[in-house]
């Protein structure tokens, strides 16, 4: 599974946590609550792994919520086209579907190259590689500990203690 889906798949899991929204009082409002603490331990996260300095980060963090929002778009549409009941469909439904998918996925990679090059005009390619891999680790972490804590009740998030 690529990093961009874990990644989705992260933030899912910690939306559907029963006793996350309860913890913050409230279904709605608690869910946004802990979707805004992984976020903010997600920048603190990638701020730590590329070492950005101050002046970089007035740069990036634009760039990369830009890219993030154009990421989650992709990806919500994916999950609409997604075919969980095929039985429900014609063939040329879930033909028309699979097609429009790889298309949204080969769009994906298209923003991935494109941002891998505004990238590297505000962070050096060291960089750039350590955000891609920081990426892939803060969402390995997030999943190992909402696997590991049955919900994440007590843990904490990565980069939220740094």
């Amino acid at each position: 599974m690529n990093y961009l889906l874990r990644s989705l798949l992260a933030l899912l899991l910690l939306a559907a946590v029963p006793g996350a929204a309860a913890a913050q009082g409230g279904r709605g409002g608690g869910r946004q609550a802990r979707l805004s603490q992984l976020e903010n331990a997600k920048i603190a996260y990638l701020t730590d792994k590329i070492s950005l300095t101050q002046d970089q980060a007035q740069k990036f963090w634009p760039v990369y919520n830009e890219f993030t929002d154009k990421r989650r778009d992709i990806n919500k549409r994916l999950r609409l086209l997604r075919i969980d009941n095929a039985d429900g469909l014609t063939d040329q439904q879930i033909k028309d579907n699979l097609t429009q998918g790889l298309a949204l996925r080969q769009n994906e990679v298209t923003l991935e190259k494109e941002y891998f090059e505004k990238f590297q005009k505000v962070l050096s390619i060291r960089q750039v590689g350590r955000l891609f891999l920081a990426e892939r680790q803060f969402t390995k972490e997030v999943l190992r500990r909402v696997a590991g804590a049955g919900g994440m009740s007590g843990a904490a998030l990565p980069g939220a203690d740094d």
